[in-house]
């Protein structure tokens, strides 16, 4: 592959020039919705849905009719009775926190419409009533929410997988060992979203880089991998498969040379789609159907480290990380992740920060009915019934257990009822 082009957009770019990019691109954007015609009539996702009255228990309803939520009761929840709730407090008392600043309508501005207010309200009732045992918290969430199914097509069911913080050995200097770079957050990433100019376009957020006064895709991780980026290395890793597995896990332990460990946290990713390893082996025949585990994968990736290297970048995102003191790995929404008590979902539908009662099967078969936390986002974690719970912190024995979670399941989400909910 021919060297790449340094980035036009150093640091000392021009502000004048930037400007002027970002002028025409918004004026090329508002060319290309000219002779529309204009329709105010709002889209079925912007029609305000029912809100919950002081005579009536109905749930906040999405606004695609393939997507519903069915009212029931705590009694109805199997190990609702059993389920070690303390254990969720913590986190849930994190999330109030993100909660308690957020300034929209409705939490996350996700499709499930749950006004901020009525979170917001519960979260400083949690505070105030200084709850820290299980049987407290227990009282209150049956006093102040009530638990909805989530429908999608008239069916309750949904895929469930799991993740983990991976282990890693890394050096801050680079040598014969350590000689794969980890890349922090680029210099030369410029983020925007289309919504800002013109508000008819997607809100959604969108990464690149600037080519000759003009905004293009930003690299994929076979050219970064290739080639010098302007990114700073916060670190040198020992492995380059272990450093993949990282990216996919999205957060990591790294174990420096002299014993002391660090902890790399999410930063940002280059804005490319994400393909799974393990679907990139099973397409090829490297892997067989059911032995696609992560820790099936590891093992192959080890034994065949040339095409593994070449597969890996079938895969066009990268993803950069940051140096945490956090106690724990940080999620999307800004707060430390909980083993066995936070689960990635897709923010389109369910609000980061909501609190779920989730109903699946572990790697082994077993049982994992408890009370979890809205607190991150995946990838591959798309649809209104979707979730990735979070297995905890470790080396090969917690992937062997995380990557073979692929169970079948249901959550429901728990609705303040209180006069946040109300018209």
């Amino acid at each position: 592959m021919s060297h790449l082009n340094q980035p036009e957009l150093a640091i000392g770019i021009d502000q004048k020039i930037m400007k002027k990019i970002f002028s025409l691109f918004a004026l090329l954007l508002l060319l290309a919705s000219c002779g529309k015609e204009e329709d105010t009539k709002p889209t079925p996702d912007e029609q305000e849905l029912p809100q919950i009255t002081e005579t009536t228990t109905k749930p906040v309803m999405p606004p695609a009719p393939k997507v519903r939520l069915k009212s029931y009761n705590f009694k109805d929840l199997p190990n609702w009775n059993k389920d070690n709730l303390e254990e969720a407090l913590s986190g849930f008392k994190y999330s109030c926190l993100k909660i308690l600043k957020e300034n929209t309508t409705y939490m996350s501005n996700s499709k499930l419409r749950i006004p901020t207010m009525a979170y917001q309200i519960a979260c400083q009732k949690l505070i105030a009533q200084d709850i820290t045992t299980g049987v407290e918290f227990k009282y209150f969430l049956e006093s102040n929410f009530l638990p909805f199914l989530v429908i999608a097509d008239d069916s309750d069911q949904g895929k469930f997988t799991s993740y983990y913080e991976a282990a890693i050995n890394a050096s801050p200097i680079q040598t014969s060992l350590y000689q794969y770079p980890i890349y922090g957050k680029p210099l030369d990433l410029i983020e925007f979203n289309p919504h800002d100019f013109d508000a008819t376009l997607p809100n959604k957020r969108l990464v690149g880089r600037v080519k000759e006064q003009k905004l293009v895709p930003y690299y994929t991780r076979e050219e970064i991998e290739q080639n010098k980026i302007t990114a700073p290395v916060i670190l040198w890793g020992d492995s380059n498969i272990d450093i993949n597995i990282m990216q996919i896990q999205g957060s990591a332990v790294a174990t420096l040379p002299d014993g002391r460990q660090v902890r790399l946290s999410y930063a940002d990713n280059n804005g490319h789609p994400f393909k799974g390893i393990g679907s990139i082996l099973l397409e090829k025949g490297y892997i067989k159907p059911g032995e696609a585990s992560m820790g099936n994968i590891k093992k192959w990736l080890e034994k065949n480290p040339q095409i593994a290297q070449k597969e890996m970048r079938e895969n066009k995102r990268f993803i950069f990380h940051r140096i945490s003191k956090a106690d724990g790995p940080i999620g999307a929404q800004g707060v430390p992740l909980h083993a066995g008590r936070s689960i990635a979902v897709d923010r389109e539908y369910i609000p980061l920060g909501a609190l779920m009662w989730l109903e699946t099967t572990g790697p082994d078969h077993e049982k994992i009915e408890k009370l979890v936390v809205a607190q991150d986002i995946g990838s591959a974690i798309k649809g209104p019934i979707r979730g990735d719970y979070f297995w905890g912190s470790g080396k090969d024995d917690v992937l062997e257990k995380a990557g073979k979670m692929n169970s079948s399941g249901r959550y429901f989400i728990l609705i303040p009822q209180n006069e946040g909910n109300r018209p």
